[in-house]
């Protein structure tokens, strides 16, 4: 039971991979004078189950190969640089090395140009977040830097080139460190109203008081914790008692999907007293444990 269990585990880490301390870029946070020496690492670390293409036949690896164009051989990694194609067929190749020299300042610097209202950036233009450390002897400026934002709620705005790309960033302090987060570009967000979105939907003030009702009942405070990636964890258990009933050389394949169903006509009120009432019950539950 306990090898079993063993297993089991190993099975469900699978795929995780956590992030190390490695840093992805070295170089300087600056605003106005002050010159801080950073190292940016991933605050994030990827849970993803890692799946293999098999070929159905024999359930035998497929591999991705680089292969060259002309030749069909392959080519190894240390043997493929990046190129531009600045006409049809005709490259300009680049070196890392070019990729630096190309502006050594936005290389190697975070250089915040403004500081705005943390409330003002609208979420949509959230994207990746990573943490800035300091280097050797740059605790007093990052900790100044730090508190100063803190103290005035405000975020700097820089832009920051990593792996070749230019960026517009976030900083910001959460705790003990400084966060930056990758925004997204005004130009790389859709206008909504290129959408069939609704517009003069007449709405009764009782479904707006029932609905106010509804999201009362169900206002908790945020925490993150409690909120679980149920798909990976119900997959990972699909994949367990595949394993566990031996059908590890069979394709099982996905029944037809239904038709989708015509949308019916619903009563929207009784749907909202109806979801206050499940609301108020969970709320209830816990009390009721208690009591008894």
């Amino acid at each position: 039971m306990a090898r079993k269990a063993r297993k089991a585990s190993r099975r469900r880490s699978r795929g995780r991979r956590t992030t190390g301390s490695r840093p992805i870029w070295k170089g300087s946070l600056s605003f106005g004078l002050v010159n801080i020496p950073v190292a940016l690492h991933s605050a994030e670390t990827t849970a993803d189950l890692s799946f293999k293409l098999l070929d159905r036949h024999d359930l035998s690896p497929v591999h991705y190969r680089r292969v060259n164009e002309k030749s069909g051989k392959e080519v190894a990694w240390g043997d493929i640089v990046k190129g531009y194609e600045y006409e049809k067929g005709e490259y300009v190749p680049m070196s890392e090395g070019d990729f630096q020299r190309a502006n050594p300042e936005a290389t190697q610097t975070i250089e915040i140009s403004d500081f705005v209202d943390s409330s003002e950036i609208d979420p949509i233009y959230f994207d990746k977040p990573y943490y800035l450390a300091p280097a050797k002897n740059a605790a007093k400026s990052y900790a100044l830097l730090r508190e100063v934002m803190r103290r005035t709620k405000t975020i700097g705005i820089a832009k920051v080139v990593i792996r070749s790309r230019q960026h517009l960033a976030a900083i910001l302090p959460k705790g003990r460190a400084l966060v930056l987060n990758v925004l997204r570009f005004a130009h790389e967000l859709r206008d909504p109203e290129s959408l069939e979105l609704p517009d003069n939907v007449a709405l009764g003030d009782k479904e707006i008081k029932m609905g106010e009702r509804l999201v009362e009942a169900m206002v908790d405070k945020w925490r993150p914790e409690k909120y679980r990636d149920d798909y990976r964890e119900d997959l990972l258990a699909l994949i367990e008692r595949k394993v566990k009933e031996g059908k590890t050389k069979v394709v099982e394949e996905a029944p037809p999907a239904e038709p989708r169903r015509r949308a019916k006509v619903v009563d929207m009120m009784d749907l909202l007293k109806r979801s206050v009432e499940q609301a108020a019950d969970r709320e209830e539950a816990p009390r009721r444990r208690k009591a008894g």
